[in-house]
């Protein structure tokens, strides 16, 4: 075996770069570099970070350089990657007797930077701040947020520890770390067994407490932890949202998006028991119109971060493009892809004014002219089937690109499905919101079953606090019927 140095750089510029490796022999043996074990675990919260497994494949990120020992004399496939903006790398070779160095280079085809987009994974837990970093740089992310979140520990006395990872570590509104062109921010994600699940992000100060109900009382309230976010200069984004739980779906998450107290809804690559897009087109249907975000959740070295991210157009240039509004013409800024690691609030307020699109790789865009909305999809290796949504229904489909006139109020969004990967826009309004009743009547049974949930389950030792869920569920549906 001899120990080779394995370089990878930009083909563009020289310098090295941070990329994931794997090289593999003939036999399907792999190999991993010194300071990696070539098997490590999967699970949840174990040993997460600088590692990834794809089904029977092994990854190992690194900087850029890295040492194996290889054999010499047979074929080995080397395989790099750098996430969905770079082509990745896939060669043959062989090693000739002594031969101790293998240079590669990777080169990108597209770069959302230079048109003022800031690529952010809104949710990962478990891995150590610097192991997060090193993998935003990998997978080229400007921004990772590492949210703080319990998990039992089972200790070598056989008891039991409540523990919350990377809390001591919580950053806020600063970067714990950054560097590279990446920032790894740390705030926390809060969870009720049935009333819904929130990622706090950007708070100048943790939101405590990160769970209340199960063992405990359920006096407390999505809608309180939404309000200290706000107060605290925080982003609020509903994770797992409609999933059913406790027998209801929605919960009071959906109450507080309502009453817009959500600033985003999440969107993951696993998916869920129950459909989010149909229940989301709900929403927007009613009047709702809350953007989306991607996110990888990543919690276990079977999970690549960023695999679902959020793009999210940090410049004020285009036309009405890829969001919730309207936005001005003019050129995109050339800093503001420079600027995303390090001024979260520049990307933070581009997901509250839903100038965003989700993506497990490829890359959307939609605008509106007037009367006429065109959206444009590209791939790495293809163009991808987008389809215009105008209201909830297809109003147009095509390779590559898609465009329809919009001649009715309410909300028009963008979309990829099919091999090339998912990819979906924010909604960008037209005209005034419009309530349909078919949608208003269904996210208004969802919250008759929170109501009847507090009603007849919930365990509240104040009084007062139940009262206050069952105020909020009523005037979410005086809101959603137009009369508040």
């Amino acid at each position: 075996m001899l120990t080779v140095h394995l370089r990878v750089t930009d083909a563009a510029t020289t310098r090295p770069l941070p990329v994931r490796v794997r090289v593999s022999g003939p036999d399907g043996a792999q190999y991993a570099p010194l300071g990696f074990s070539p098997e490590f675990p999967g699970g949840r919260n174990e040993a997460v970070g600088g590692q990834l497994r794809v089904g029977r494949e092994r990854w190992f990120y690194t900087d850029g350089a890295c040492e194996l020992p290889l054999p010499a004399g047979v074929p080995l496939r080397v395989q790099a990657a750098k996430g969905p903006e770079w082509v990745p790398l896939d060669e043959t070779v062989t090693l000739g007797a002594g031969q101790i160095s293998l240079r590669f280079a990777l080169s990108r085809w597209a770069d959302t930077r230079a048109d003022g987009w800031a690529a952010v994974d809104t949710r990962c837990h478990f891995l150590p701040p610097h192991a997060a970093l090193l993998e935003a740089r990998v997978e080229d992310l400007d921004v990772a947020n590492l949210l703080a979140v319990p998990f039992p520990l089972l200790a070598l006395d056989a008891n039991t520890y409540a523990t919350v990872p990377n809390l001591t570590a919580f950053s806020g509104q600063a970067p714990a770390l950054d560097g590279g062109g990446s920032a790894v921010y740390v705030n926390t994600f809060n969870a009720h067994p049935v009333l819904g699940k929130v990622a706090l992000l950007n708070s100048h100060r943790p939101v405590l407490p990160l769970t209340f109900g199960g063992e405990e009382p359920d006096d407390w309230g999505v809608c309180d932890w939404a309000d200290q976010c706000h107060r605290k200069g925080g982003l609020v984004v509903w994770a797992d949202a409609f999933e059913p739980a406790g027998g209801i779906s929605g919960g009071e998450a959906l109450v507080a998006a309502v009453l817009g107290k959500v600033d985003a809804i999440e969107v993951v690559q696993k998916p869920g028991r129950s459909p989010l897009l149909p229940w989301v087109y709900r929403l927007w249907d009613a009047g709702v119109r809350v953007p989306l975000v991607g996110a990888s959740a990543k919690d276990s070295n079977a999970v690549r971060l960023g695999v679902t991210r959020t793009y999210a157009r940090l410049a004020e240039g285009g036309r009405a493009s890829s969001g919730a509004e309207a936005v001005p013409a003019g050129p995109p800024d050339p800093t503001a892809g420079a600027r995303a690691g390090g001024n979260v609030s520049s990307w933070v307020e581009a997901v509250r004014r839903g100038r965003t699109f989700v993506t497990a790789g490829p890359l959307l865009d939609l605008f509106l002219d007037g009367p006429r909305a065109t959206a444009t999809a590209r791939a790495q290796a293809s163009e991808p089937r987008v389809e215009l949504i105008v209201n909830g229904t297809v109003a147009a489909a095509g390779e590559g690109s898609a465009t329809a006139a919009v001649n009715e109020p309410g909300w028009v969004a963008a979309r990829v499905t099919g091999t090339a990967g998912f990819a979906h826009t924010s909604p960008v309004a037209v005209g005034s919101a419009v309530r349909k009743p078919e949608a208003v009547a269904a996210l208004v049974a969802l919250i008759e079953q929170t109501r009847d949930w507090a009603e007849t389950l919930g365990r509240f030792a104040n009084p007062k606090r139940k009262q206050a869920l069952l105020d909020r569920c009523a005037e979410a549906t005086q809101r959603l019927a137009g009369t508040s």
